[in-house]
């Protein structure tokens, strides 16, 4: 049975309770009504599915005229809902006029049974999917404004800061691949909603993934889909993360962490726009704005033939750097009381203040993690302080390269060194990190992106 609730709206009782007994046992409720003039108040009371609505009421009509009037009503309270329009007078003409203001179908009197259910339940299928589409636009326009928010915390009075909103303007305007370079915690991904805010597919998806957490047995499953049986536990047809972005933004991050193989399966598709599901022959064009971003010198790696040069080139129609925070001494205050009066707000201590010696530290520390690191120090400063003017001890901060202070047995401060040092020793490379601290690579983003490192 599906979970649909129908309301039919029809001037002959015996049609109705027949259309009721027909379709208690193929829908969870019917509700029926003999007069159209309910229909506010019943669509008030309850949520709809499907909409039965017979085209004429009054005694000899036969326009359908009522029915349209009534579908425009509905319309105006659901736009979404499929309302399917019956009548004993069906023709072509009064058929398409029903389409043209909105109706999902149409049907004459008498109707066939079966080919009724198939078209209530193609309505229902309808109106999923009407629900799923407006939920991710939601998700989406919420996600945006949320990010807007953030983004202007990146925006500073720094020179460096002015030229790249400038290069973002105009990159922007264009469907160029992008290639997004900097440290981590500088802020590449909310650089690229930003190139996706301002570019022409603003309306459509964003579709960020962060590559180096996919393990390369299921890169392909996830980047390009599969269809069912493709492989043991591919139970049914999915869609990859390319098709998903289609006519929108694909924002690949850390690019310069998948393994060669991968690369040349990536290219492939990057050149032809065109992609095969795993398990499937059928060519699926695409149509994707497609940004990246990576910390790692991806020219170097190309050198060292760790790096595709094709695919390098490829991604990096035009190359925005990032600049790390210690770059932008201009900002940093300014960010730092922008993070504070945020997560005031959030924890309910609005007044609190850093006092000169907490803002000169701010000033003074290097900030490997960048404006993340800046961000999480603020945050926890917040959580932890007790007073309303915060003082340097209250930030928790130490150089990259000294100890954790004596006085901290904080395992988070521990693992946070310990990271670090691994980092520096295997000069950035990750998959040695990794190996060095015994962990996955996985496991080292994941910290990587705790600690803002």
């Amino acid at each position: 049975m599906i979970p649909a609730r129908i309301l039919i709206i029809d001037d002959n009782i015996q049609i109705l309770e027949s259309l009721r007994i027909l379709l208690k046992d193929e829908f969870e409720t019917i509700d029926i009504i003999p007069k159209p003039s309910r229909i506010p108040e019943m669509l008030w009371r309850n949520s709809y599915d499907i909409v039965m609505l017979d085209m004429n009421f009054a005694m000899g009509e036969t326009s359908g005229n009522e029915g349209i009037f009534w579908l425009n009503e509905i319309k105006k309270t659901d736009p979404l809902l499929p309302i399917i329009l019956i009548t004993a007078y069906g023709d072509i003409e009064l058929a398409v006029k029903a389409i043209r203001e909105g109706a999902s179908d149409f049907i004459a009197k008498p109707w066939d049974p079966e080919k009724l259910i198939i078209t209530l339940k193609n309505a229902w299928r309808l109106r999923r999917s009407g629900q799923e589409v407006k939920k991710l636009k939601n998700r989406q326009q919420q996600l945006s404004e949320d990010l807007e928010r953030e983004y202007r915390m990146f925006h500073g009075s720094s020179e460096v800061m002015k030229n790249l909103m400038h290069t973002v303007t105009r990159v922007a305007a264009t469907d160029a691949n992008v290639l997004i370079l900097g440290e981590n915690g500088t802020g590449k991904e909310v650089i690229a909603r930003e190139i996706h805010r301002h570019s022409n597919r603003s309306d459509q998806i964003f579709v960020g993934v962060d590559v180096a957490s996919l393990s390369e047995s299921l890169f392909e499953s996830e980047m390009f889909g599969h269809v069912k049986g493709a492989f043991t536990d591919a139970r049914d047809d999915r869609v990859g993360r390319f098709e998903n972005a289609h006519e929108g933004t694909l924002f690949l991050d850390e690019i310069g962490n998948i393994p060669l193989p991968i690369q040349a399966k990536l290219l492939q598709v990057i050149q032809n726009r065109e992609l095969i599901r795993v398990g499937d022959h059928t060519p699926i064009q695409i149509d994707i704005r497609l940004i990246t971003a990576t910390n790692r010198p991806l020219k170097k790696m190309v050198s060292e033939g760790t790096f595709r040069e094709d695919l390098f080139y490829r991604l990096n129609t035009v190359a925005i750097e990032v600049p790390p925070l210690r770059e932008r001494d201009e900002d940093i205050v300014m960010l730092g009381e922008i993070f504070l009066e945020q997560y005031g707000r959030k924890y309910n201590k609005p007044k609190l203040k850093l006092n000169s010696s907490a803002l000169q530290k701010l000033r003074e520390y290097g900030w490997p993690g960048n404006v993340r690191e800046l961000k999480h120090t603020m945050e926890r400063a917040v959580i932890m302080g007790e007073k309303s003017l915060l003082g340097p001890d209250d930030l928790g901060l130490f150089d990259r390269h000294e100890p954790a202070r004596d006085h901290s047995f904080r395992l988070d401060d521990v693992e946070r060194q310990t990271i670090i040092r691994a980092v520096d020793k295997c000069r950035g490379n990750h998959s040695k990190a990794a190996q060095m601290l015994d962990i996955s690579r996985t496991t080292l983003y994941a910290k990587l992106k705790k600690y803002g490192i």
